[in-house]
């Protein structure tokens, strides 16, 4: 099914609607690989304003980071989604970041404790309750959208180390997917209308940033992490006072 739909902003988030594109899905093996179908038909690519989506009830074969399963069943909120982004990556903010923080405006207002877990993850009270996919498509060195994967728990079991929204919050309307997505699309809206303010994003999802606590091994060293970079690396330091940072993987 296809829909063209205009959502407004719960409370948390203040972003102007995108007039979406919207395809939903009983089922389909990843809304990745439906997405990347939808984007190669002729004028597919999304223009100001607009979005294009594809939401699944569940997916087969949903994936994460480096192509790890990720467990979609019914019950959750599992969509794909281009979004125009401006062309210039040195004057945007990291899609990654830019999402992350939308989410959390997204679910605060149900009470939720929600931190940042670099590179993908939102979790609660230590699980996780969201993970995110996200990238930039280029053509040359100019930006043509932003690409973003999205699961959001719901109120379906989830595995060992995770958390579904029904279990946090004890209303499971609030944890169906109609009303998530509705909150999912919200949040991707806030990314697309902060796309433009790279240090108002970081500045936001610094302070929900939860930094781990061990040392990380990279380059042969142990640094600790220290922050975060505008293109949404993790900035890292040496007990000599080195500096580096840490870029995500797909």
């Amino acid at each position: 099914m296809l829909a063209a739909r205009r959502a407004l902003p719960p409370a948390g988030v203040d972003a102007a609607p995108l007039r979406w594109h919207l395809q939903v899905l009983p089922v389909c093996a990843s809304t990745e690989r439906e997405l990347e179908r939808r984007l190669r038909e002729p004028g597919a690519a999304p223009r100001a304003g607009e979005a294009l989506a594809v939401l699944a009830a569940r997916q087969r074969f949903g994936h994460g980071q480096q192509g790890r399963v990720w467990q979609s069943p019914a019950g959750g909120v599992w969509i794909s989604a281009a979004l125009p982004w401006p062309e210039d990556p040195a004057a945007a903010a990291a899609p990654g970041l830019a999402l992350a923080v939308g989410l959390a405006l997204a679910l605060e207002p149900l009470g939720l404790p929600v931190r940042l877990k670099w590179p993908n993850d939102l979790l609660v009270e230590g699980r996780k309750i969201a993970g995110l996919l996200p990238r930039l498509r280029l053509r040359g060195d100019r930006v043509r959208w932003a690409q973003v994967g999205l699961g959001l728990n719901g109120c379906h079991a989830v595995p060992a180390g995770a958390v579904a929204l029904a279990e946090l919050i004890g209303r499971r309307a609030d944890a169906r997917p109609p009303r998530l997505s509705a909150r999912v699309l919200q949040a991707l809206e806030w990314a697309v209308a902060e796309a433009g303010e790279p240090e108002r994003v970081r500045a936001l999802a610094l302070a929900r940033l939860l930094l781990p606590a061990e040392s990380i091994a990279h380059q042969g060293s142990l640094w600790r992490a220290v922050g975060l970079g505008i293109d949404g690396a993790l900035l890292l330091e040496a007990g000599d006072g080195r500096r580096t940072a840490l870029h995500r993987r797909f």
